[in-house]
């Protein structure tokens, strides 16, 4: 039976998850992997800040060469609006591909350091050459799922979050699998455990947030990973880890 059958089987015999029993697990893992989930955010901001400028400076152009174009009111120019829409949306998807890179990345230390297993915190795991057109290829789709979701309206943006947060955790420990198979299996394993998933996701959210408030405002930043951990856990305790499901190492071919 291959990879992607035996995924599917044990999402199908899933145990029933227990809410307290993840979310205390989360805030012991919290504890080991602070730091890395803090150097993960600050590498995504410094990585992101050329992609914020070259996005903002047209907008900048903008306003120098047609002052007009930017007050309310005013008929808007769209031989220079549109350049600027278009810029943003590929942009954005650059940013896309940063943040979920890093994140995966992110999953891998948090296995490490949850089994005490051996290994370095490389946070550009996923941007290395077996790995990195199948990370651009998963960002574009997870995009493009986001896009669709949008212009939906409201409730498919809160479906979709769930699979989406678990694809990341589904490609971190399984980057064999083609792009396709990782967003199926992220699918099966969102719907399978949607609702648990889904409240430990906002909980989780709301909670990094209002410790890192009650931090001042860096200690958002401190925070902000415990958000992450619960999809490890959903993950973990729903397929494990084993032979089938383990990280190849680099220099393995990827589809």
């Amino acid at each position: 039976m291959n990879t992607m059958n035996t995924l599917l089987q044990k999402i199908e015999n899933a145990k029933d998850l227990d809410f307290g029993d993840i979310f205390g697990k989360s805030i012991e893992l919290f504890k080991k992997v602070w730091v890395q989930g803090l150097v993960m955010l600050l590498l995504t901001m410094v990585l992101m800040i050329p992609i914020y400028l070259i996005t903002f400076l047209p907008m900048m152009a903008i306003g120098f060469i047609d002052p007009e174009a930017m007050q309310q009111g005013q008929e808007p120019n769209w031989a220079l609006l549109i350049p600027f829409y278009l810029i943003t949306i590929v942009f954005s998807f650059f940013a896309m591909i940063i943040a979920f890179g890093l994140k995966s990345a992110f999953y891998r230390i948090c296995k490490i350091k949850d089994l005490n297993e051996a290994g370095s915190d490389d946070y550009f795991y996923f941007f290395k050459k077996p790995y990195l057109g199948k990370t651009i290829k998963l960002a574009a789709m997870t995009f493009g799922i986001s896009l669709i979701a949008t212009l939906l309206c409201v409730l498919p943006i809160f479906y979709v979050m769930v699979p989406i947060a678990l694809i990341n955790v589904i490609y971190a420990f399984n980057p064999d699998l083609t792009a396709s198979d990782i967003v199926k299996i992220g699918f099966k394993l969102g719907n399978k455990k949607w609702l648990i998933t889904f409240g430990l996701l906002i909980i989780s959210s709301i909670l990094a947030q209002l410790v890192g408030m009650i931090m001042c405002f860096i200690g958002v930043f401190v925070t902000a990973s415990f958000a992450y951990l619960p999809a490890y856990f959903v993950y973990k305790e729903s397929v494990g880890f084993n032979e089938t499901s383990a990280i190849e190492e680099i220099g393995t071919t990827v589809e």
